[in-house]
């Protein structure tokens, strides 16, 4: 059976509630579900797996249709982000022209959100929900016969034009079992960051899952259960991607550090082997310490990136962060002890959220002075307690994301908490704090004296040249 997995364009993306100037520079990240799923059935079938990443290889729908009309295949998966689904729902459009007997099957947060209105778009021949591998690999095998396909956990597929849905199927406990995902499928030398000093990266996952109940994350598909792979594991997978000629690496795990003896095995484990990589994690300010931070910087640890969110307790509060400023304050400065540049996470328009609120949340990203800051404008996703809430207590007067998942259209804006602010006035304010913080004298000389590459400067120089043109 020739399968083929699509990553599909993002000529239709929404951007959600941020000015689109500030999202053209976040580079390209390699599909990793499709690629795990590619990996799991590359070693446990005989089936011919193509993957399309459209987007790193930049093609239009033109350029896509060919592609798909060369591997002639027989089934094809498709990445479903609530974001990208009018490109996702022209995908499909695309593939059931060349050959309506094609199967498709959808995967990702949205087809976990809304199964029925997923399921009951033209063309969708099946749903994978939540973690993809084994439902996948399972699905191709009985296919054939919709009665099997009853006691396949996690699949949502018609039969006589009634919807089934098998139930989630139990997370995956031990990821040591699961490949690596197949990073040579796709042009790998093409993925990039301006997170990175180089022009190769990778993304990576060592866990899955988090136990942390922040009121506006999205990540629920993924699971509550934090499960978390051997650092001998995490480290074979560093190591084999360096035989690709790959040596940067953003750790995207929801938090890295939950578990402190994990991070140092992990850590001894890459100085041991010799590696010679850089790279980066996303954690919270409440699971570190000196004593990670420096195995952190001995192995080859070139980036933090902090969630802090909000710049007062309030804010933080119905965020549901459980930090404060004093503990961000104290581990900033634990890391630049170490030298290690961090990122901070800052969004605005929260709920209840005053002009003073948001100028405090300006101040406090002054404060505590991280090498690079990302701030958004708060865009309550669907399942998340924050959209919940809005929808209960009459902020939002419909459910905006179940009607376009009902109904898609390339006109959707997606919501925001208008409780005090207009969606203008948080852009503004959004450019403001830009520009408070990016375009003060003393972090432009500080961050050109630090550049160490070519490259590094490029990246640096038109991520600048973006927050001047700001306005």
């Amino acid at each position: 059976m020739n399968v083929l997995l699509i990553n599909p364009p993002r000529e239709n993306e929404i951007i959600g509630n941020n000015p689109s100037i500030i999202e053209e520079e976040r580079g390209y990240s390699p599909p990793l579900g499709l690629l795990y799923i590619a990996g799991y059935l590359e070693k446990y079938t005989n089936h011919n797996i193509t993957v399309i990443d459209s987007q790193v290889e930049k093609l239009d729908y033109r350029s896509l249709e060919t592609r798909i009309n060369s591997v002639k295949p027989d089934v094809v998966g498709l990445t479903t982000m609530t974001l990208t689904l009018i490109d996702v729902i022209k995908t499909i459009k695309i593939i059931k022209n060349i050959n309506k007997n094609i199967k498709i099957a959808l995967g990702g947060s949205h087809a976990h959100l809304f199964p029925e209105e997923t399921i009951n778009l033209n063309n969708v021949d099946y749903l994978v929900l939540g973690e993809g591998e084994k439902t996948f690999k399972e699905l191709l095998e009985k296919m054939d016969d919709k009665s099997a396909l009853i006691n396949v956990q996690g699949l949502v597929f018609k039969n006589n034009n009634k919807i089934v849905n098998t139930g989630i199927r139990p997370l995956i406990r031990n990821l040591d079992e699961i490949p690596f995902p197949a990073r040579r499928m796709v042009p790998y030398k093409k993925y990039n960051s301006l997170l990175t000093k180089g022009n190769i990266v990778t993304t990576m996952f060592t866990s899955r899952g988090c136990p942390f109940k922040c009121s506006f994350c999205d990540r629920s598909h993924l699971g509550k259960i934090f499960r978390a792979r051997s650092a001998e594991n995490v480290v074979d997978e560093l190591e084999e991607c360096t035989n690709l000629g790959i040596y940067e690496f953003l750790f995207y795990d929801d938090t890295f550090a939950i578990d402190s003896k994990r991070v140092k095995e992990i850590c001894d484990e890459i100085t041991k082997r010799k590696l010679d990589i850089g790279w980066d994690i996303r954690t919270r300010v409440d699971t570190v310490d000196e004593e990670m931070i420096k195995n952190l910087k001995k192995a080859g640890c070139q980036g933090i990136h902090y969630g802090i969110e909000a710049g007062n307790e309030k804010i933080l509060k119905i965020l549901n962060k459980d930090i404060s400023l004093d503990q961000a304050k104290y581990v900033f400065d634990l890391t630049k002890k170490y030298r290690i540049p961090i990122l901070a996470y800052f969004m605005i328009g929260n709920p209840t959220e005053t002009i003073d609120d948001i100028y405090t949340t300006f101040k406090a990203m002054r404060m505590l002075n991280p090498d690079y800051v990302h701030l958004t404008i708060l865009t309550p996703f669907p399942g998340t307690k924050i959209y919940l809430d809005g929808l209960r207590n009459g902020i939002f007067k419909k459910d905006f994301w179940r009607e376009f998942a009902e109904n898609p259209n390339s006109d959707f804006i997606p919501p925001h908490w208008d409780e005090i602010f207009s969606r203008d006035d948080l852009i503004d304010l959004l450019i403001e704090g830009y520009r408070k913080f990016y375009l003060r004298p003393s972090y432009i000389f500080g961050r050109i004296i630090r550049i160490k590459s070519m490259s590094e400067l490029k990246k640096k120089v038109r991520a600048g040249m973006k927050v001047f043109a700001l306005k």
